[in-house]
């Protein structure tokens, strides 16, 4: 860890100048610039606010801003876990070229998309505002939340990058498990109301983002406090994770390189 801690102090400017030259790439040939990182998970509010308030009845309050917290969450968590499998490959004339930490490129992923997270969080202000939604002090623990949501997703890109370089597969497997935790994580629906009561508590325990998103929406909608017993659980799992895809990557830096 202690390597860890130094490579990072000493990379972690190049992970946020490389985040910063990687959005103005993807914004460069568009009209719309920055406004899709918005624009589209606001179109899938409407459509999902649509389909399951209206045909299927899994109308919640506020349903619109229900919806578009989920969607702001997973959309991190899918796009972090997503570009993981292959940045090794995509990195292919940094990594070959030059000494670079390599879990430093999971980093700069995360601070792109946390970036584009940051403007959906000021929709999401907008609407808190347009809802009239009665904030309370409970709104302190998106501190937590938030902390496991970014544990948890860099332990599993440490582990995705390093089999990710072996398996070209695994990016077929990772889209597949992605698919059906989207379904299991209550993105657009109410997990403790609509599903039977007797797999809610073993997918409360067993699925981190529905912990999480479960639990930010309790404290900014409806200013309740999460199950604050499995986000610990969750955030100290993690870390341990986390500890042990970074010893992998270590123990194997030399051979990615040959391999990609």
């Amino acid at each position: 860890m202690k390597r860890f801690w130094k490579d990072l102090k000493s990379h972690y400017k190049y992970s946020i100048q490389s985040a910063k030259s990687s959005l103005k790439s993807e914004i460069a040939d568009s009209y719309l610039n920055w406004i899709w990182w918005v624009l589209e998970p606001f179109c899938f509010m409407l459509i999902y606010a649509f389909i399951f308030g209206v045909v299927f009845n899994a109308r919640e309050p506020n349903f619109p801003l229900f919806i578009f917290l989920g969607l702001t969450i997973w959309d991190f968590f899918n796009r972090c876990i997503v570009q993981s499998v292959k940045i090794m490959r995509n990195n292919k004339p940094i990594v070959t070229k030059v000494y670079l930490p390599k879990f430093i490129l999971l980093i700069t992923r995360m601070f792109l998309n946390a970036y584009k997270m940051m403007f959906s969080w000021v929709v999401i202000l907008i609407m808190i505002v347009y809802f009239r939604v009665h904030i309370t002090w409970r709104i302190i623990y998106l501190i937590p939340e938030m902390s496991l949501l970014f544990i948890f997703t860099f332990a599993l890109m440490t582990h995705l990058l390093h089999y990710g370089v072996f398996l070209k597969d695994l990016e077929n497997v990772t889209n597949i498990v992605l698919r059906m935790m989207y379904f299991l994580t209550g993105i657009f629906f109410n997990i403790e109301k609509r599903l039977p009561p007797q797999y809610v508590p073993v997918l409360m325990k067993c699925n981190p983002m529905a912990i999480v998103i479960t639990g930010i929406r309790k404290c900014v909608l409806y200013g309740e406090s999460p199950n604050m017993t499995w986000v610990c659980i969750w955030t100290f799992l993690s870390i341990i994770i986390a500890i042990l895809g970074l010893r992998k990557i270590y123990r194997n830096e030399n051979s990615y390189v040959k391999t990609i």
